[in-house]
């Protein structure tokens, strides 16, 4: 069997290219001569070209290139970087051989203890037409062998070899020492066969399928490669399998936690943990293991108390007399609500370990403390800000840091009531690097699609109307593809530090998922904490300013009684207009909130005297309080879950 292919950098660590911050995107340029005959891009390839995200560094900065897509125009071969060659004859094995010259293809490192990655070459539906593949993957296990036996024998011609699986995503690659040219690896992709094949072949390109998602519905190269270019610049990684596994690739892209070393005197590479890494191997705790863990089965047979830190879920109160007489509920939702705390939030990244009687030293160690908040007086008004049920607690319980510091300094918690504790002996922000990249690319991709820093409450409304009225203009739809995707990545990251992998069963699970580095349930916790007490924050402050609170609050999406079906009554200003700093605010920045959904009161009041929820509305009227139709998949919030995938949302 075929090793995973890597890229060609990683078989000496420190001795690759140089680092770079992020990867640089094509320049305009002339093409090198080809030695076949080659066309200039058609009229819809340059389209695409100009379409890059953001504008491309000039020739000379650029040498490496993340993706490619390969095309036919006027009957020849043409890519979408013309500086990269093309294959110099059209049969499998003309190609074979260009993908085994050492193209200037790869992900390039983020940080100097890091690694790069494959580079990928897209082939488009005109391409797989002129090198004589099939339109649609082999749908029997027979087809498919005589698919792999083919390419295997022409990529054998030049010395090169082919994954062990054909699917819409496999790997070329040549052995140091082999016939034909230099050690190589590159990851192709087949545009038309996205979203085809097994389970299997569709879990390793499962995030190509979107990024390859024209406007129009079709799976296209050009689109393919000119997002996977921007996202690699945006984040400084590759796309993975799962948005969720993305997510520790990135983590792992700009907080390498392997760090190589060079014996002088051998001259060869070991590897070792960098100061700070999280360290492998099952390291929980009973009250934090997560609910699949043996651990927190043991504790809960028991009858004794596990850590529940988890976002809001499905509060409610009576209206008070106030409320009750405004004729409209308004929907606010939080923008990017975990984004809004990882970036300087202090996280275990140490095993936890028992303490008695520890010292309160103001949250800088991060843990779990054993705390009894039932006689500690809170906002009658708002959600307990220690509970995801947002009722008061009924006895002592399990909470991390965030939970506690918030409980001391707002509603005067005695901290030295606190009998014991789990704590970290090393404590960092261990996500600051991770956040900056995925807001970074949050921010871009929303700003070209009108939704910016500093725009006043109107204007924002007014923009994110009609944000995801994309239309054919690719730049937008682009914009709106890679916002969801960088979304669904900083919410399936923070889900699977509690990876519960039911496709596994419970001794695999304990050996391949909580033996890992990934697997931190505390982390997760004290993420989760964080975001609801910064929301619990913004609740408060604008309720001391305004009067005004939530009486229905699910996830991070937040039901006010109004006078108008618009948020705009709700929102603090200073003197000068301008919004109040940690309080109630519009914008598409991570903390800030948007306009989800205005309700009729009555339908609100109704559903809560059927005992349901009022949030299961708002995926029924508009922003306007027109009634839209049945409830829509997702209306339940996007919280980090425990799963092993992704948690979908719109925060």
């Amino acid at each position: 069997m075929a090793p995973a292919p890597v890229a060609a950098e990683q078989a000496a660590p420190a001795a690759a290219a140089p680092a770079s911050s992020a990867p640089v995107r094509p320049a305009p340029a002339a093409s090198p001569a080809p030695s076949v005959k080659t066309r200039p891009a058609t009229a819809r390839t340059a389209a695409r070209q100009a379409a890059a995200l953001p504008a491309a560094p000039s020739a000379a900065a650029a040498r490496w290139w993340p993706a490619v897509a390969l095309d036919i125009a006027d009957g020849g071969w043409a890519l979408d970087v013309p500086q990269i060659p093309a294959p110099a004859g059209t049969k499998l094995g003309d190609w074979f051989a260009w993908l085994g010259t050492g193209l200037p293809l790869r992900v390039e490192r983020a940080h100097p203890a890091g690694r790069g990655g494959d580079g990928m070459v897209c082939l488009t539906a005109a391409a797989l037409g002129q090198l004589g593949l099939p339109a649609t993957l082999p749908g029997t296990e027979k087809a498919l062998a005589t698919l792999h036996t083919k390419l295997a024998k022409a990529a054998a011609t030049v010395g090169m070899e082919i994954s062990d699986q054909i699917g819409p995503s496999f790997h070329a690659f040549r052995r140091a020492g082999s016939a034909g040219g230099p050690k190589t690896s590159v990851r192709v992709t087949v545009a038309p066969w996205l979203g085809q094949g097994d389970g299997r072949q569709q879990a390793v390109s499962s995030l190509a399928t979107p990024l390859a998602t024209a406007p129009d519905g079709t799976r296209d190269g050009l689109t393919l490669t000119r997002r996977y270019r921007a996202f690699t610049a945006d984040l400084g990684a590759a796309p993975g399998a799962t948005t969720a596994s993305t997510a520790m690739l990135l983590l792992d892209a700009v907080r390498p936690r392997v760090e190589w070393v060079k014996d002088e005197t051998t001259g060869e590479w070991s590897s070792h943990l960098r100061e700070g890494a999280l360290p492998s191997g099952d390291l929980c705790v009973p009250p934090a293991a997560g609910a699949r863990h043996p651990l927190t089965r043991e504790l809960l047979s028991r009858g004794e108390a596990v850590c529940e830190e988890e976002d809001y879920k499905w509060w409610a109160r009576e209206l008070t007399g106030q409320e009750a007489v405004r004729p409209w509920v308004v929907a606010v939702d939080v923008c990017a609500s975990y984004l809004s705390v990882t970036d300087s939030l202090r996280l275990p990244v140490g095993p936890l370990e028992r303490v008695e009687n520890p010292a309160w030293d103001g949250g800088k160690t991060a843990g779990l403390w054993w705390a009894d908040f039932t006689t500690t007086a809170v906002d009658e008004l708002l959600p307990h800000p220690a509970t995801f049920h947002g009722r008061p607690p009924t006895g002592p319980g399990w909470y991390a840091t965030p939970t506690v510091a918030y409980m001391i300094t707002t509603y005067g918690f005695d901290p030295s009531t606190i009998s014991v504790a789990d704590l970290s002996a090393h404590t960092a922000p261990l996500l600051k690097e991770w956040t900056g990249r995925l807001r970074g690319g949050y921010k871009r991709a929303y700003t070209e699609l009108g939704l910016m820093d500093g725009q006043a409450p109107e204007e924002f409304l007014a923009a994110y109307a009609v944000h995801k009225d994309v239309g054919t203009d690719p730049v937008r739809a682009d914009a709106l593809v890679l916002a969801g995707l960088y979304k669904n990545i900083y919410k399936g990251g923070i889900g699977k530090w509690a990876d519960s992998a039911r496709h596994l069963d419970d001794q695999v699970w304990l050996e391949k998922v909580a033996a890992a580095w990934s697997y931190r349930p505390e982390l997760r916790f004290h993420i989760i904490a964080a975001a609801r007490i910064a929301a619990h924050r913004r609740l408060r402050k604008t309720l001391l300013l305004t009067g005004r609170a939530p009486f229905a609050v699910n996830v991070d999406s937040y039901l006010y009684a109004a006078d108008a079906p618009s948020p705009l009554e709700l929102l603090p200003v200073k003197d000068d207009g301008t919004p109040v700093p940690g309080a109630l605010r519009l914008g598409i920045a991570p903390g800030s909130h948007k306009h989800e959904s205005s309700i009729p009161l009555e339908a609100a009041v109704e559903a809560m005297e059927r005992r349901e929820h009022p949030s299961k509305l708002v995926h029924r009227y508009a922003t306007d309080g027109t009634p839209i139709g049945q409830e829509q998949p997702g209306a339940d919030g996007g919280a980090a879950g425990t799963g092993n995938d992704d948690e979908e949302g719109d925060n």
